[in-house]
């Protein structure tokens, strides 16, 4: 197999784990062009079909919960047929969603191709593919792969938002369709080439470790009955609906409200369209550092403390900015600030879910988590357009988000404290 061949040649040099994340992080950097596609395509949507924020935005968050609702099954299928096919099959729904979507012209394609499928697809990059990965290849450092692969979140919107705007202004809506159809196709390959589904199987111990140990054999089982086992569990622990809450609260003031509505939001603030990508895209390089920053922190400290201080931040954020004129120093503050916390606290409750449920237990568990999260995004993203389209302004959507955000800060202390860990070298 290529994977075993190029673990051969790299020993001694980099350990493939280091290798595997990347490979990861590519495909899940496709996965998040898809989902940040929906920002800068409402106004040329409404511009093409004469369909109405809400109409759009109601699509948008049908795929942001199926997103979330698809994670914990799709974790628990990579239990039964490995991670490689799991996300392989993913990606290829993903990428049939935005071809098919090339020839849509009624609403209810809208909901078929970037609601259902792109939602189902999309689970390919969500919040379980990720944990699995870093507690199957790390035992140290763990925290930081989990914070790389959630940069992915910020690196796909860095590269995607900018590329997306200039094919929606040349090509029209359909280029970006084709345009991420096209990036999908090319990451499968490398997902089938690179990919081993464990280190026992290349041979190597994982990072940290000293013994090669296999994984269990696939099961052939119910990825719906290991999914609701893991949820029976964890649903008897109070700490993991606060969790659920908080996490929610992150959905809904992240990809439900800011991914989806800021760059329709600065339209109606005199702003174009390539602009407001452009600051989404500068969200995007500070999230990258903050998301990174994030899991070398989750290695060393509370990851209760660190979210307590993301979500206090991010709410005062949020209730600050539609009072501050929305002029270029506002936005240029509010991007570099809120792009660190944009996606810090992935890595932090991942980190908190395998201090309460552990190692073995965490990906599924965070799955359910990230379930959450989603629905909190959806809730955003229809709820903001509803709010726009009935009131003609997006401000108590904002100053709604971010008091949820103040609340999740409190929330989150409420999570049973463990023993100290302790600090790797």
């Amino acid at each position: 197999m290529i994977h075993a061949r190029l673990a051969k040649a790299c020993s001694g040099r980099v350990n493939y784990a280091w290798i595997t994340l990347g490979v990861v992080f590519f495909a899940m950097l496709a996965g998040v062009g898809v989902r940040s596609a929906p920002g800068v395509m409402i106004l040329p949507l409404q511009q093409a079909f004469g369909w109405d924020v809400s109409t759009i935005s109601g699509a948008v968050s049908l795929n942001i919960i199926l997103m979330g609702a698809t994670g914990p099954f799709l974790t628990g299928l990579m239990q039964v047929i490995g991670v490689k096919r799991t996300m392989v099959g993913c990606l290829t729904i993903l990428m049939a969603g935005t071809a098919l979507s090339t020839f849509m012209n009624q609403p209810w394609e809208l909901f078929l191709t970037w609601g259902l499928m792109v939602g189902i697809g999309s689970g390919a990059g969500a919040v379980g593919f990720a944990g699995a990965v870093a507690n199957r290849w790390f035992i140290h450092r763990a925290g930081l792969a989990m914070g790389l692969l959630t940069s992915a979140n910020a690196a796909g919107q860095l590269i995607f938002l900018p590329l997306l705007s200039l094919l929606v202004q040349h090509l029209g809506w359909q280029g970006v369709s084709i345009g991420l159809t096209v990036a999908i196709a090319l990451v499968i390959p490398v997902v089938l080439l690179l990919l081993p589904e464990s280190p026992a199987a290349i041979g190597l111990p994982a990072y940290g470790g000293k013994t090669v140990v296999p994984i269990p054999a696939f099961t052939g089982g119910n990825p719906f009955a290991v999914a609701f086992v893991a949820l029976g569990t964890a649903s008897k622990s109070m700490d993991f609906w606060l969790l659920c809450i908080t996490f929610g609260i992150c959905g809904f003031s992240t990809n439900g409200l800011i991914n989806t509505h800021l760059i329709a939001y600065c339209a109606d603030n005199g702003i174009s369209q390539m602009n407001g990508a452009s600051i989404l895209a500068v969200i995007g390089v500070f999230s990258l550092i903050g998301s990174t920053a994030s899991g070398w922190m989750c290695d060393r400290y509370s990851p209760r403390v660190l979210l307590f201080w993301y979500y206090g931040l991010r709410g005062l954020s949020l209730v600050i900015i539609p009072f501050t004129g929305f002029d270029s120093l506002s936005l240029s503050v509010f991007s570099v600030f809120y792009g660190l916390d944009w996606v810090a606290t992935g890595p932090a409750t991942f980190a908190l879910t395998n201090e309460v449920f552990g190692r073995r237990d965490a990906p599924i568990i965070v799955s359910w988590i990230f379930a959450a999260h989603q629905v909190g995004g959806a809730m955003a993203a229809f709820g903001a357009g509803a709010v726009r389209s009935l009131s003609g302004s997006y401000l108590m959507a904002f100053i709604a988000s971010g008091l949820a955000c103040l609340m999740a800060s409190i929330l989150v202390l409420r999570v049973t404290r463990s023993e100290a860990r302790p600090v790797e070298a």
